[in-house]
């Protein structure tokens, strides 16, 4: 028999003790529950298992109240009260044939302790890595280095009693005290812990052996490590000390688990990665060690993926956000569904959750998170007790989305488009420099509804109330988005500004449509997330002169959660945008801005300009919804995504799904769902 194109993908691998049931493997990443929501991180990783992925990981855990990540929800292996949740998640991944693997973590100087009270270890008299808290770490002493080692043996014992399978030792991120070791940076010890390489990395070899010594073999031991930091400050590279590591260790672990440091690196956003994107940096380990390596860049293609085993890159394929965008991926690929893959664009909401402390939200997966606590499930939408006939104006984000589950669950959708093509905000904003992934937003439901018979699409037809309403559906959905306001209103100014004459002023939505400014623009940025920053870069590559101005004290200050910031303005230099922050706008006339301290409200600098591109708040266009309030029942239409409330492209996909549920008879799918409960102990 022919082998398929993809079945190399799920052969087993042998990670020392245990075996692999094929390729894909889903590393530990971060979901928002922690400890404190078992019933919600067993719900989602459990969801992953059961879409066909080898194998499914646990997120950083606590080894230790001296290790407390503190407003991050992290798991916990303080003590054996933690046992129970763990216990539960490995026989729910187990039952699905996966294998379990935990990421044992001391922060080091990334933790605060603010909930244990406890002092922060370092290898160093330093501060925290994370200067926005006034903590400064103590210098283990080697009576703290060895109780770390038992800490940490004590830990994989019972992270093996609680039934896992792979027990990581993690050096990855800057976010572990053994990462700190390895680093010159923060390791400025005179003893045999620091100063040469050769003892900088003692720690980590100790660790190793430890913990193959504290599991036997029963599990098999990983190592996370990053082979390459984009932090100037530190020495690992792949051409330098990052492969001594991998060459110092090479066969030690049994587990190669690869990528890059820091977090912002290691998860770049599409916006400034590809696919692929680590391939350069961890192509090497393969040449260096016997051991398997798995390894991470936003991987959605199976043809890459083959090639990356083939080419003798990775063993396993790994996977974050591409297994929360769709944790089926694996089963789709083996049933030859590739075309069914609800591909990762890389927007990093997911991170954005994390930093937060809340459970994580997906723009392509509205389901991710909600297993547990609302019982939905990425693939499977209940079906219709009673078959019913809805409209959807809009074929946004909100509308193919709330039309993609009302089909599944068996109604008769339409789906009404005054424009030529569906897609919304995501097909316009995919236009923008950088942006292009986001169009698989709208790309996957097309492709989904043209396939599905109990749906008809059509496009160029706007539709009036009064057509609304005779058209004579059971349910009405509107979806018609929103607009970015002319009138100055954002996020730090709530009146409306006049418009002086003889001024070009323009929104997002003039460039979206394809209008061009003039030769200098001005960018007065009120929004303070992605669209300013991305407009001045789109504007500056097609050869325009900009400049932006924010009264905020960062460019694009909300990309700092989903980890593009800094990003952000070095893309920006180099274009030779100008910017300033902390700046008001005044007053403004033909050619000429006048700008405040936005602390102050002292008048400062004023900028000359052809065209001024305001960047401020959106109003949703719900005027045809208005028209139908006094002539349909109150249970029979409904405003999903930007036209109810504009926020992100997350929330309008979110928000058509669960409306679409909500119209299905989900009654979780409203405002009331399952809460995790705290025990009470009396005494």
């Amino acid at each position: 028999m022919d082998q398929g194109p993809y079945d190399l993908l799920f052969e087993p691998v042998k990670i020392g003790p245990v075996t692999a049931p094929n390729r894909f493997y889903s590393v530990p990443h971060a979901t928002g529950h922690g400890h404190a929501a078992p019933n919600g991180s067993i719900g989602l990783r459990e969801m992953k298992a059961k879409g066909g992925w080898g194998v499914v990981s646990m997120q950083i855990t606590e080894i230790g109240p001296d290790s407390d990540f503190a407003n991050h929800p992290m798991e916990r292996l303080w003590d054996d009260s933690d046992l129970p949740a763990h216990r539960l998640l490995t026989e729910r991944l187990k039952s699905h044939g996966a294998l379990a693997a935990i990421e044992l973590c001391h922060g080091g100087q990334r933790v605060k302790n603010f909930t244990s009270g406890l002092p922060v270890m370092g290898p160093s008299d330093l501060p925290v890595i994370r200067p926005e808290f006034p903590v400064q770490a103590r210098a283990m002493d080697k009576s703290d280095i060895r109780r770390f080692r038992e800490e940490h043996k004590r830990a994989a014992r019972m992270a093996r009693d609680a039934g896992y399978n792979i027990i990581y030792v993690y050096a990855a991120h800057n976010l572990s005290i053994l990462s700190h070791f390895l680093s010159p940076y923060t390791n400025q010890r005179l003893d045999e812990y620091g100063g040469s390489f050769t003892n900088r990395i003692r720690l980590l070899r100790e660790v190793i052996e430890d913990t193959r010594d504290a599991v036997g073999q029963e599990c098999a031991v990983a190592l996370r490590f990053s082979v390459e930091d984009s932090d100037p400050a530190h020495t690992l590279s792949a051409k330098g000390e990052g492969r001594d590591v991998v060459e110092a260790l090479a066969d030690l672990p049994d587990l190669w688990d690869v990528n890059l440091s820091s977090w912002p690196a290691d998860s770049a956003t599409s916006r400034f990665a590809s696919e692929g994107f680590q391939d350069d940096f961890t192509s090497f380990v393969k040449s260096v060690t016997n051991k398997p390596v798995v390894g991470v860049g936003r991987y959605t293609s199976p043809d890459n993926m083959v090639r990356l085993v083939k080419s003798g890159h990775l063993d396993l394929i790994g996977a974050a956000r591409p297994s929360i965008a769709d944790p089926f991926l694996p089963n789709k690929v083996k049933d030859g569904r590739i075309d069914d893959i609800r591909e990762c664009i890389g927007c990093n909401i997911c991170v954005a959750s994390d930093a937060y402390g809340i459970p994580i939200r997906c723009t392509q997966n509205p389901t991710i998170a909600e297993e547990w606590r609302r019982g939905w499930h990425p693939e499977v939408v209940p079906a219709a007790e009673k078959e019913q006939n809805i409209l959807i104006v809009g074929a946004g984000p909100a509308g193919l989305e709330c039309a993609w589950t009302l089909a599944r669950s068996g109604h008769n959708v339409t789906l009404a488009e005054k424009s030529n093509q569906v897609g919304g905000r995501s097909l316009r904003e995919s236009q923008l420099a950088g942006l292009a992934n986001w169009r698989r937003v709208a790309d996957y439901r097309n492709y989904q509804l043209q396939h599905k018979a109990n749906v008809q699409m059509y496009l160029n037809s706007e539709l009036s109330a009064r057509e609304i309403v005779e058209f004579g559906a059971d349910h009405v959905v509107v979806a018609t988005g929103s607009f970015w306001r002319r009138d100055g209103v954002g996020s730090t100014h709530f009146e409306p500004r006049l418009n002086p004459d003889g001024v070009d002023l323009m929104t997002p939505d003039d460039i979206l449509d394809g209008k061009m400014p003039g030769k200098r623009v001005l960018i007065y940025d009120d929004d303070h997330f992605y669209m300013g920053g991305v407009l001045a870069e789109h504007l500056a590559r097609a050869g325009h002169s900009v400049s932006i101005v924010t009264p905020h004290p960062e460019i694009s200050a909300w990309t700092g959660f989903t980890l593009e910031q800094p990003a952000i303005v070095r893309r920006l230099s180099n274009l030779d945008v100008k910017w300033q922050t902390n700046l008001t706008l005044k007053n403004y006339g033909a050619g000429k801005a006048q700008f405040c301290c936005a602390l102050t409200a002292v008048e400062r600098d004023e900028f000359d300009f052809d065209t001024m591109l305001i960047v401020g708040a959106r109003s949703p266009n719900d005027r045809i919804y208005d028209g139908l309030k006094s002539e349909l029942a109150t249970d029979r239409h409904w405003l999903v995504g930007d036209c109810h409330a504009p926020g992100t492209m997350q929330a309008a996909v979110f928000s058509g799904h669960r409306v679409a549920r909500k119209i299905n008879g989900d009654l979780l799918a409203a405002e009331n769902f399952r809460r995790e409960s705290a025990i009470l102990i009396s005494g």
